[in-house]
């Protein structure tokens, strides 16, 4: 679908409490599906720059090659 998982999901809806709840309960951080890619992918996109911060603080890979729009970084 659309979200590869509930991380990208939260991140996309722009969901922060989510975001940490899920991240708290050891989520991977860099989980790879949906059509954004990741969850930082999925932030970044939408423009959710707490969230963004977020994710890279706890590991995320703002170079990881996935989903349509590549990487974060081009998002």
């Amino acid at each position: 679908g659309m979200y590869g998982n509930a991380l990208q999901a939260a991140a996309c809806e722009g969901y922060a409490e989510i975001v940490e709840l899920l991240l708290a309960k050891g989520v991977e951080v860099n989980a790879k599906g949906g059509e954004y890619g990741s969850a930082l992918q999925a932030a970044s996109y939408q423009g959710h720059g707490e969230i963004v911060e977020l994710l890279l603080e706890k590991g995320a890979d703002a170079n990881m090659e996935a989903g349509k729009y590549g990487t974060a970084l081009k998002a």
